[in-house]
């Protein structure tokens, strides 16, 4: 996404110097000067681009970005015969883009008899299958119906028709389609339980599974990870998820998206040695950052210290990750974390901080860079005190050369000891100063 936002001075003080949470930054209202919502939309297909594109409209500030994607999301929804997201997008634009997307009721009546006309059909069919007893034609019966609830909008009804045909599935490709169909529903209605349940369903079937299914349901573990706050497990998934996933999942999720979760769940989870390993070195990831510069680029100079720019890509990406339908409450605790590891990681090769030099690495105040250093000793994530009056932090490293000197002079002391104990015996068996039983010798007891 080509989007040049600007977020309230209040929450981008707030995420950036890590004093707001997640509900601080979904809260604050984004404008936009310039957001290409054409490009953004030809990511996606299927309901998740209207869902998308009415999450923009509702969150992005200027009226004329909102407007062009209200028009869209109304076209698409319209295009789909969904009345339930077409509904939607009519009441948000409430009369502001001319009579053409005013509401239509006749328009939806007339597809909602035709909805009803083909799930009758659908039904009678079913039923015949059933009457039957022909199992293959039962399964499908219930996926076709669960078809026709999903394009029109009607989830939990879908859900019910692809949870029946379970019963009825005899091999285990019906089982992976099975559980594909219910992934994506799961995911429409933010039920990321059910999600996470029929990943490992689908990934326990007898047969090999195909590399691009086997993304798909990377991805998709990754995503019910991310939304249930499991941030390392989410950045494993996503790290795991392979180049076939390319556009075959736009109904879920972008390639782009990958990128961008997957490097954001790490760098705030992993510890040094797995970022280079996991991400910086995983080949199959790096395709996905390729899509992605500026995260790719944040990545680098994370690893390498470089703390100032990598914050300032962080800052750069923002606006778009607040108009990320399913980043956007994670935001301001992925930035905490992220920029928590990185005032740890500055501080620890150093006996002593100038607060005033690194104040200025990490864009801060040094008033606001003393509170956050508090913080983190007071978690104990930081072994250091604070002079406050110098604005210099003391870091308490245990004294690792005294230290190893002390075990040298114990251990010299334990050879030391050992070597004066086998000479003694030594001796006392060459004077023949030993205890014997000398013959006739009583045995007393005591």
């Amino acid at each position: 996404m080509d989007v040049d936002c600007e977020v309230s001075a209040a929450a981008a003080t707030a995420v950036t110097n890590g004093l707001g949470g997640g509900e601080q930054a979904a809260a604050a209202p984004v404008s936009a000067d310039q957001l290409d919502v054409e490009a953004y939309a030809a990511q996606y297909s299927g309901r998740t681009r209207v869902a998308r594109l009415l999450f923009i409209a509702e969150r992005c500030g200027v009226e004329a970005i909102q407007l062009e994607a209200l028009r869209m999301a109304h076209d698409e929804a319209r295009a789909r015969e969904d009345t339930v997201l077409y509904l939607d997008a009519v009441l948000k634009i409430n009369g502001r883009l001319g009579p053409r997307y005013r509401h239509d009721q006749a328009w939806v009546d007339s597809v909602n008899r035709r909805a009803e006309q083909r799930k009758e059909k659908l039904e009678t069919e079913l039923n015949g299958y059933r009457t039957n007893l022909i199992k293959e034609s039962i399964r499908m019966g219930y996926n076709d119906i669960g078809d026709f609830f999903y394009a029109h909008g009607h989830l939990s009804e879908a859900f019910k028709s692809y949870i029946r045909t379970r019963d009825y599935c005899t091999t285990s490709k019906h089982i992976v389609q099975m559980c594909m169909h219910v992934i994506l529903v799961s995911i429409e209605l933010g039920q990321f339980a059910h999600v996470t349940n029929y990943v490992s369903k689908a990934e326990q079937t007898p047969d090999t599974l195909d590399a691009v299914i086997v993304a798909k349901l990377r991805a998709a573990a990754g995503l019910a990870n991310l939304e249930t706050k499991k941030y390392k497990l989410a950045a494993r998934k996503f790290l795991e998820t392979g180049p076939e996933l390319g556009s075959n999942y736009s109904e879920v999720i972008a390639p782009q998206d990958v990128a961008v979760y997957g490097a954001l769940c790490a760098l705030a989870s992993f510890d040094r040695s797995e970022l280079k390993s996991k991400v910086i070195d995983n080949i199959n990831f790096r395709n996905f950052l390729e899509l992605v510069p500026e995260v790719r680029e944040l990545v680098n100079d994370f690893y390498a210290s470089r703390y100032g720019s990598c914050l300032e890509h962080l800052e750069k990406l923002k606006p778009n990750l607040l108009l990320d339908i399913h980043l956007r409450e994670h935001l301001g605790t992925l930035y905490n974390d992220i920029r928590h590891k990185a005032i740890i990681q500055y501080t620890l090769p150093f006996i002593s901080v100038d607060l005033n030099t690194m104040a200025s690495a990490f864009k801060s105040s040094v008033s606001m860079l003393e509170k956050e250093l508090a913080a983190l000793i007071t978690e104990n994530k930081i072994q250091a005190r604070i002079d406050s009056h110098n604005k210099i932090l003391y870091a308490r490293h245990a004294d690792q050369r005294n230290a190893t000197f002390q075990r040298a002079l114990q251990t010299g002391n334990e050879f030391e000891r050992d070597i004066k104990a086998m000479l003694l015996r030594a001796n006392l068996i060459k004077h023949d100063f030993n205890q014997k039983n000398w013959p006739g010798q009583r045995k007393m007891n005591l």
